[in-house]
């Protein structure tokens, strides 16, 4: 049974199919209200969400062709999109959280981190430290190093390390991969929201204990990272990039959920994905990417990707 019980209500969308026959044809996804403005609502654009999944298919953001499109309506896209999902046969294992490292907001025009579900159809694991993933479908794919949670027990709502740390029995390093379904990457927060963060794949590295990692709380937030792409560095990073510790963007994280009782909680059993160490760098199938971690207890993941 997956750790994630969702709260809320249930969407039937004619038995998940999502009927969208009634939205006007001069734009999909937009609705013309009494008044002339131009405006896509969280069906019209749970719909749109749902059609680009699992396609290279791209969209012109949300944002603009609605400006009142906002976080509230945002999360209920998020929340929509994720209960068809589950009704369609995945399993939520666990979280990703997006945009905790601030030296890429000037990049990406955002100023706060987002979260998303990771499924069972997007989690896999690395073996003996290496692992191939096919990102053919996913349009503007990068990579992110990331650092990986697991949890024993619920995590409290906190930014006190030490408590948060308590509550995880491994960590690991990992690759997320990320995708953008707007061109370019020129989108708004809450566009990212309403396609789940904008999240692709996760793979996680060799999971180590917790207690076996001498000084864990300093080193999370001290290691340095080199992401390399066929041997050459490309990027570096570091723990403090991510909020500072990928624990305190875990007490983000748990603080934004308890401001959005629609969703559920992390609980024990869930795996999350931090956030980018470095910035996040395009790639492609063919290439062979990999990762140097020095002051942690943590080995290194080799990645190779394919169409």
């Amino acid at each position: 049974m997956s750790p994630i019980t969702r709260r809320g209500f249930i969407h039937d969308y004619a038995a998940v199919g999502l009927t969208i026959t009634a939205v006007p044809r001069f734009a999909f996804g937009q609705v013309l209200t009494s008044n002339g403005v131009v405006q896509i609502s969280a069906e019209m654009a749970t719909a749109e969400a749902l059609q680009i999944l699992g396609t290279p298919r791209q969209i012109v953001p949300f944002t603009t062709r609605d400006p009142t499109f906002d976080l509230t309506r945002a999360y209920n896209v998020e929340d929509h999109v994720h209960a068809v999902r589950v009704a369609r046969g995945e399993s939520p294992v666990g979280r990703k959280i997006g945009f905790t490292n601030r030296k890429t907001w000037d990049e990406f025009g955002v100023r706060e981190p987002i979260w998303g579900f990771v499924y069972n159809t997007t989690l896999s694991q690395a073996h003996d430290g290496h692992a191939t993933a096919s990102i053919g479908v996913f349009p503007e794919r990068r990579i992110e190093p990331e650092i990986v949670l697991h949890f024993k027990s619920a995590p409290p709502v906190t930014q006190d390390e030490d408590a948060i740390l308590d509550s995880i029995d491994w960590i690991a390093h990992g690759f997320e991969i990320v995708q953008s379904p707007f061109p370019a990457w020129k989108f708004k927060v809450a566009d990212t929201i309403a396609v789940n963060g904008l999240h692709a794949l996760l793979i996680v590295g060799e999971r180590v204990p917790v207690a076996s990692i001498a000084d864990c709380r300093e080193r999370l937030r001290t290691f340095r990272v080199a992401l390399k792409n066929d041997g050459n560095v490309a990027a570096e990073g570091s723990g403090a990039n991510v909020l500072g510790s990928p624990l305190l963007a875990l007490g983000h994280l748990t603080g934004m959920l308890a401001r959005l009782p629609e969703f559920p909680p992390v609980a024990a059993g869930e795996t999350v994905t931090t956030g980018t160490l470095t910035p996040p760098m395009p790639i492609k199938p063919g290439e062979t990417w990999s990762t140097e971690l020095a002051g942690i207890d943590l080995p290194g993941l080799t990645i190779t990707f394919a169409t």
